[in-house]
């Protein structure tokens, strides 16, 4: 699975944050903040922007695994944490931060994903959570997940899985051609096997229901405006370079909408949080 630009993460962070779905946020708090101790798994951690915006919502004592295929990206979790700590214990693995009153332990684990998720999930984690990663898996990749995370007893707390929904302002008469083939990209392997791209908020939660699991969703688009015109820009730079891939719109479409200047924009996703029966 290819990595990520690290400048693209970091732009994206502030707006994962705002966008998570707040009910579903409360519950998991509800369900597990009153907890002393929890572990936590993050698959596809990145740089470890899950961390920053779950560990709030969890007790004081909290033990994270950030698990990523990306040496670089697990290396630049270590030292984005390190900046977001009020405190750190750095003598190795794990590194130990404290912020807000809690105390966090933090393992680094390098795993291919697609190849060895019992090793990425370890024994018996309390919660198994994940941010803009199971649209990037096929629907087989997100059966084994919830077959493995289900044998495990784990809650689940899936969030900003891409749903398909896409608005930008101004319109441009190219924007379902455009949607369209973008879609046809997100189907593509990035090393699961064919991506589920945006039915893969169905997949996940038919997966678990299957599993037992009691299965909560809510909204978290991305409502983009002025004060995202950096992000607004590379997003639509990434779309377009998505499209041209796929190369099922024309030359001259592609172009004229590249060169629209967006105000704004939705992106649609959805927030996943299940509870094993």
């Amino acid at each position: 699975m290819r990595g990520f630009a690290l400048e693209w993460l970091a732009l994206r962070e502030p707006v994962d944050h705002r966008s998570r779905n707040r009910d579903l946020s409360s519950a998991l708090a509800a369900h597990l903040g009153a907890r002393a101790q929890v572990s936590v798994v993050d698959l596809g951690a990145g740089t470890g922007s899950n961390l920053r915006a779950t560990a709030p919502l969890l007790g004081p004592e909290q033990r994270w695994t950030l698990v990523d295929h990306d040496i670089a990206l697990l290396a630049a979790a270590r030292a984005a944490l390190t900046r977001w700590a009020e405190t750190t214990m750095d003598d190795g693995d794990p590194l130990v931060v404290e912020k807000a009153g809690r105390r966090i332990a933090v393992s680094f684990r390098q795993v291919d994903l697609a190849a060895d998720l019992p090793a990425a999930l370890g024994r018996a984690p309390d919660l198994v959570t994940a941010s803009a990663f199971f649209d990037l898996v096929s629907p087989e990749h997100i059966a084994r997940v919830a077959a493995q995370v289900a044998a495990r007893g784990a809650v689940v707390h899936a969030v900003l899985t891409y749903n398909g929904v896409q608005r930008w302002s101004p319109g441009h008469p190219a924007d379902s051609a455009m949607a369209a083939a973008f879609h046809r990209h997100q189907r593509t392997d990035k090393g699961f096997g064919a991506a589920a791209g945006p039915a893969a908020p169905r997949h996940l939660a038919e997966q678990l229901e299957r599993q037992g699991y009691r299965v909560l969703e809510g909204d978290s688009p991305w409502v983009l405006g002025a004060s995202d015109a950096a992000l607004l820009e590379e997003l639509q730079s990434g779309f377009a370079r998505a499209v041209s891939d796929v190369g099922t719109v024309d030359g001259r479409t592609l172009d004229a909408w590249s060169r629209l200047r967006r105000t704004g924009a939705e992106v649609g996703h959805t927030d996943l949080l299940a509870f094993p029966a």
